[in-house]
């Protein structure tokens, strides 16, 4: 098959112009699996908060290749060996990262799909795709699931400091109007190096790491565990939870036939195979918004009134704590709503329901970011910082919510 490469330039809102380096880049892109990103929200239902987070997997995964671009000129530039292949195999991986995402992101995992990850399922994707171009990503798949012997590649893709990471809180702070979670992500980039094999940052770029940290903390505060988007999230979760039980018990419901199959099957890691993915390739935000708009009408009280939240926005209230949410606080709530709408404890616990929010912003056991210092050594940028705060950072905060209707709703 013949392939064109005449589209070699995407005008981004961030970065300007993306370059397409290849023919093999094109076509990756140019691929339905990949075209499908553009119907995958990048921050689910985060625009019932901030109206401008409508941005994509599709724009987030062109602005990773482009700081992995970057990335590689920098590198190469102070002496760090990078074949072509690997060049190619890295632009491939981080591009392909986030393939595996479902409608509307991670509320997916927990419904679609019975803990199966997006990343295991992005490895399908890969794999898939490798066989149709005939090997192309042999190197992409050894880069993405840290086989590669050098290391560094993988941490370019997946680490605490990756182009994941330094796009997604750019481009989510942008969209959202969130100037704190703002990175100088080109700044930072400049900064890498390699040292035994491993990514490091010099020292001169602790202060943009400090920044890229700190930003991170109130990104997920202030955007990623807003308290509105998480009872948007735990409502569509319900939502499909009571669709498949509602199938289950052999009510019709109408939607496209991806989403049904996913709400008739129950699919985990051990059934998920070649067919299920082509399925699993179907679906979309489309999909679950189409059903939602459908079921609003259903003459099930729970699902009908759980879909018109979303649809209209008129969302369960939320209180976030310090302390746990008492068992009698929450029995208050659930009494309330049995008693209001004539519902059993299983029906009321779709409109009342308590979990907790946690927040790392540095995760020092599961990585380390690592700084070069001046003379020659390598220190954990916690050890290094005069920033107070960075030791706190790589501590767990949790928060405590309770979910349960308005009153009058």
């Amino acid at each position: 098959m013949k392939t064109s490469n005449k589209l070699k330039i995407f005008n981004d809102p961030i970065y300007g112009f993306i370059r397409i380096p290849n023919t093999l880049i094109f076509d990756l892109i140019a691929d339905p699996y990949f075209q499908r990103l553009r119907r995958i929200s990048q921050m689910g239902l985060s625009y019932l908060v901030y109206p401008g987070a409508h941005h994509t997997r599709f724009h987030h995964a062109l602005g990773c290749m482009y700081l992995m671009q970057k990335s590689i000129q920098v590198l190469r530039f102070k002496g760090v060996e990078i074949t072509e292949t690997e060049e190619e195999g890295l632009l491939c991986a981080i591009l392909l990262h986030d393939i595996g995402h479902g409608p509307f992101s991670h509320a997916m995992e927990h419904s679609i799909v019975e803990g199966v990850s997006h990343e295991f399922i992005s490895l399908q994707f890969m794999r898939d795709l490798n066989e149709r171009f005939n090997g192309s990503l042999t190197e992409a798949i050894s880069i993405f699931i840290g086989n590669h012997s050098k290391k560094f590649l993988n941490q370019l893709v997946s680490s605490q400091l990756d182009m994941d990471r330094l796009d997604y809180l750019k481009r989510d702070s942008f969209y959202t109007g969130v100037a704190e979670g703002n990175t100088n992500a080109e700044r930072l980039i400049t900064m890498l190096n390699v040292v035994d094999g491993n990514l490091v940052i010099e020292e001169k770029g602790i202060y943009s790491v400090e920044k890229f940290l700190m930003a991170r903390r109130f990104m997920y505060w202030q955007v990623y565990l807003h308290k509105t988007a998480v009872v948007a999230e735990r409502l569509l979760i319900n939502i499909l939870k009571r669709a498949r039980f509602l199938i289950e018990k052999g009510e019709t419901l109408n939607c496209s036939s991806a989403l049904q199959f996913f709400l008739t099957h129950h699919i985990d890691i051990n059934n998920f195979n070649i067919d299920t993915l082509a399925k699993f390739a179907k679906l979309d935000d489309v999909d679950i918004l189409s059903a939602l708009k459908e079921w609003q009408f259903s003459d099930d009280f729970v699902l009908a009134s759980l879909c018109e939240m979303i649809i209209n926005r008129k969302l369960l209230h939320i209180k976030v704590k310090k302390e746990p949410i008492t068992d009698s606080k929450f029995l208050i709530q659930l009494n309330k709503v049995k008693i209001q709408y004539h519902l059993t404890d299983e029906d009321a616990s779709y409109f009342v329901f308590k979990g907790e929010l946690m927040n790392k912003a540095y995760d020092r056991q599961h990585q380390t970011i690592n700084i070069l210092r001046k003379n020659g050594k390598i220190t954990d940028v916690a050890k290094l910082s005069d920033h107070l705060n960075l030791n706190a950072l790589s501590k767990t905060v949790t928060k405590y919510y309770i979910c349960y209707p308005k009153e009058g709703v």
